[in-house]
């Protein structure tokens, strides 16, 4: 990082300060404060531009991938069970959210606060109906001695509400040995995205006030200017100042030259800082730059295998977190053995059409291990229920 960039944001080291208190923790936002002295919490990380883009990218992905409740079978099959209770769950968690909405909620927290809670509402029987979001900033996870974990939540209105492990399904990002909850990736990273806040601060600043003409007025006449004359031109550069202005040129004074500013090293160290701090946010989250329109080093083919390496490297974690969490969140050690989720990510599996078809040709010629039914159903055709036949 070039060195007149940090002399231009740096503004002094700050001590993290931490509320034990959770209920003050939800007023203030938590976060903390960077080296160059910008205040980073989920809030302020997010309205970064490729954080925001970061956390959608994985979130909605999440989110939209179909998720089945399955039965294993005796003889190793597996069968789709839509009508179970967990099914059901799955698809409409509570009264005012699909399960698309909530998948995608939960989480953006853990991706923005590193932990995600809901509450469990169980029937008699022992089913989750279910499953309310808490939020984060306003939980306390208590280690009890007995190695159990309590959940304290504080409520809006000051009232708290102690839960067991059995009434909340936690999901989290990574955590330290012996810690119930994890660090979010923006406390970790938060000098990273405090240089990003400060870079957007200047240029923000910069731009706001408008005094950046296209070129720059110089006095080489025989004389100096009158008191009156450096006021008026003071004057019509205060009214030029601003956006609607930018990029027009001066009416000029007798005795004044023009000369084209073009872009300074400052600017270009200022715009070189703003594309390094994208592809910084970029390796936090794990996201390919071309999901947050990061274009530069993008092409046909390798946009065609894109699918593939975003599901292997980018969005496993999440989908895995997700099935184990519902595992031993909301199936009891009977049904775990019995029933489980998983998400179906053929979609972004497939490749292009030309690989598609030469994979079909090799499953159905010769010695075929698929019929026309089977390749038409991955394909989201209707069945023909026919035999297999390699020229159908």
């Amino acid at each position: 990082m070039p060195m007149k960039i940090l002399d231009m944001l740096r503004g002094g080291w700050r001590t993290e300060q931490r509320a034990a208190d959770p209920s003050w923790n939800a007023l203030t936002g938590g976060g903390s404060n960077s080296a160059v002295g910008q205040h980073v919490d989920a809030k302020s990380a997010e309205s970064i531009s490729t954080v925001f883009g970061c956390v959608q990218a994985l979130s909605e992905s999440t989110a939209c991938l179909p998720l089945h409740t399955y039965r294993r079978n005796d003889d190793g099959s597996r069968e789709r069970v839509d009508g179970h209770w967990l099914s059901r769950l799955l698809d409409r968690p509570n009264d005012w959210q699909t399960g698309m909405e909530f998948r995608e909620e939960a989480t953006a927290c853990v991706l923005l606060r590193g932990n995600s809670y809901s509450r469990k509402d169980i029937d008699g029987k022992g089913e989750v109906v279910s499953l309310v979001p808490l939020h984060p900033d306003r939980m306390t996870v208590v280690k009890l001695p007995s190695g159990k974990l309590r959940f304290d939540y504080s409520e809006e209105r000051g009232n708290a509400t102690k839960l067991l492990a059995e009434e909340v399904m936690h999901l989290r990002d990574r955590s330290e040995p012996g810690n119930p909850v994890a660090r979010s990736r923006i406390a970790i990273a938060r000098d990273t995205l405090g240089l990003s806040l400060a870079l957007r601060a200047h240029g923000s600043g910069v731009f706001g006030r408008g005094a950046r003409p296209a070129g720059i007025i110089t006095n080489e006449g025989t004389r100096d200017l009158t008191t009156p004359e450096l006021t008026a031109f003071q004057q019509r550069l205060e009214n030029y100042a601003s956006p609607a202005n930018a990029g027009k040129t001066l009416l000029l004074l007798k005795g004044m030259k023009y000369q084209n500013a073009g872009l300074s090293n400052e600017d270009a160290e200022w715009l070189a800082a703003m594309q390094f701090g994208v592809t910084e946010v970029c390796r936090i989250f794990r996201v390919p730059p071309i999901l947050v329109q990061t274009l530069e080093q993008a092409s046909y083919n390798n946009v065609n295998e894109f699918g593939q390496q975003f599901v292997r490297f980018s969005l496993q974690r999440w989908l895995t977190m997700w099935e184990e969490g519902i595992s031993r969140s909301l199936l009891g050690p009977i049904a775990r053995q019995r029933f489980y989720a998983e998400h179906s990510v053929d979609a972004l599996m497939r490749g292009n059409g030309e690989a598609r078809a030469e994979f079909y040709a090799k499953a159905l010629n010769n010695e075929p291990w698929m019929d026309v039914d089977e390749v038409r159903r991955l394909e989201n055709l209707p069945q023909r229920h026919v035999a297999n036949d390699a020229t159908r």
